[in-house]
Formats: C-alpha cells, structure tokens, sequence
C-alpha cells in the first residue's frame, strides 16, 4: 500500500476554524496518533535494511541528568529498599518525566492563545482517568516508534564552518544550515524518518563541574539553543513528512519558546505537537551515534523504541 502523502503546506491550517497550522482531521476525526500514521508495516520493513552490522546505540541520556533540570523541574530521585531480612531489593524512583530525554506527548503544549491541544483537546478532557491523547495510545496502536533514524550532526557542521552557538544561551540553528548538514552528507529523506538534531548540548553539559551543573537552571543569560521557529522551518519539516523529531536539547526548538523573537503564533510546539500530532523529543544522548555514524560515512539507521517519557531509546546501525 502506498504512503499517504500530507497535502501541500498552503493548505494549512485543515480546520479553518481551528488554530493556525493545524492538521486536523488528516487522519479522522478520533485520530490521537498523528504523523506516527506514517510508520507503517512497509515504512518498519523498508527501515530494517539500514541493519548492516547489528552496533547497537543507546540514545537515552541518564535518568538523572541534568542533575539540576530546567524549567523548575523536579530532580531525579532514587531508593534502593532492602527486603531485609530475604536477600532481595527493590528499586524505587521518583522522576519528572520532562527532566532528562523524553518524548512530548500530545497533552504536553497546546495552542497558547486558544488553550487546544492536537484534534481539538482543550485541558478538561484530561480529567483522572482520561485516556484522551495519552501517549498509551502510540504503544497499543503502533507498538511504539520504529522506523528509520537520520542524523543531523549540525554540531560537528557548525565547528567545521566556525559557527560558534552556546547550547546553553538563547541561539537559532537555521534550517538552511540543516539542509547544508543533509547535503554534505549525502542525506535524502524518506516519508515516516525519524530526525534527530544535534545541537552539542548534551556534549556541553557533559563538561561542567558538579558547582557549575547546580547552578545551570540559574544561568545568566539563560534559553537554549534550537531550531529557529519561522513558517520555512515548519514548512520543511511538514515537506519532509516526518513521524517524529527529536534532539539533545532540552527545548528542541529556540527557547524559550514565548521568547520576543518569536511570533506567538509561529511555534514549532504548538503547529507540531497540537497542530500536526507530531512527536518531539528532548535531551536524546546522541554523542555515540554521531561518533559511530561519522566512522561509518551513514546517517541512517533503524530506531527500534519502546514508547515513554523517557524515551527508551536505541538506534541499530
């Protein structure tokens, strides 16, 4: 069965009365899955040819990194609980599931000026016990996210062209510095990729002192570094037909998103999670994949995850 294609990006928003950008209804009227529509059994077959050698690449960074999060998140917490007296323990841990690599799911950021998540949601149908939009659904009904995994080493690009961007300061990775990075490299894109972004972050943060990781939610000038939220950006990435994008930065896109160089209406969280329904990840630990792909002169790979928030994440190359 052939891949459905997305109409052209002029279209939108589908629901004219809806928020700008929005697809909504593209799937039907009780769709909760998205751009994840596009991973189907041919798109999953097709994926596994990227196998050559069986390297496997964790992606998820530590459950305790960073150790202080952002955006005033709980840290993470962990108990060992002796069953004393049998010879036997148990884990027990207390996390934020924003504060280390993640998934955002369709209830986490809708439309800010009409207060509606992805198909319309608005925060009452997320009552306790509601399952409207919960992110169980891309585990029951897709099994979770697998498919092919392109990097994207914009961090490596930008040393080589001395591009000098703080990951930690407020900063625009320009997608056309993105479709150099998939030039030089040889990269094409098929409908149903997953991308993934390095920006450094994670690389960066590696390098901090323990006083300097404690004090990073305080920092002077704060923001993140993150693909620039403009209508060529989010063209490009509807274009390329993506089921999910994700990065080693805490935002993804430039943050803070509500930031004065944004137009309110612009987003790349709104139009891809509450618009299109497509997945985004954060803080994915992406240095051994860039390393391993870098060696190899390829930058694909098949992306056998598990569905959360963390994301659960290994590429096989």
């Amino acid at each position: 069965m052939a891949l459905k294609r997305l109409p052209p990006f002029e279209e939108l928003p589908l629901d004219k009365q809806g928020p700008p950008g929005n697809a909504w209804g593209l799937w039907g009227p009780d769709d909760e899955l998205g751009m994840l529509n596009l991973l189907t059994p041919e798109t999953t077959a097709a994926a596994a040819q990227e196998i050559k050698e069986g390297l496997r690449i964790r992606l998820d960074w530590p459950l305790d990194k960073p150790a202080f999060p952002t955006f005033q998140r709980q840290r993470f917490e962990h108990k060992v609980l002796n069953k004393a007296p049998m010879a036997m323990n148990d884990d027990a841990i207390n996390i934020n599931t924003q504060s280390s690599t993640q998934w955002d799911g369709f209830r986490h950021y809708g439309y800010q000026s009409t207060k509606q998540f992805f198909m319309g949601h608005k925060q009452e149908d997320f009552k306790a016990g509601s399952t409207r939009l919960g992110i169980d659904a891309w585990a029951q009904k897709k099994a979770g996210i697998i498919g092919r995994g392109v990097l994207l080493d914009w961090y490596s690009w930008a040393q080589k062209n001395d591009i000098n961007r703080s990951p930690f300061t407020t900063g625009a990775v320009e997608v056309d510095h993105l479709k150099s990075v998939a030039e030089e490299n040889g990269v094409s894109f098929k409908s149903g990729d997953i991308l993934f972004i390095r920006v450094g972050f994670t690389a960066r943060y590696n390098e901090l002192s323990a006083a300097e990781q404690a004090a990073f939610p305080n920092r002077q000038p704060g923001g993140l570094l993150g693909l620039e939220a403009t209508r060529d950006s989010l063209r490009w990435l509807w274009e390329n037909e993506f089921a999910a994008i994700a990065s080693d930065s805490p935002s993804f896109e430039r943050g803070p998103a509500t930031g004065p160089y944004n137009d309110p209406d612009v987003s790349i969280h709104q139009w891809c999670l509450a618009g299109w329904g497509l997945p985004l990840g954060e803080m994915f630990d992406l240095e051994a994949l860039a390393e391993a792909c870098r060696q190899r002169g390829r930058w694909t790979f098949f992306i056998p995850e598990g569905v959360a928030s963390p994301g659960n994440a290994v590429a096989i190359l």
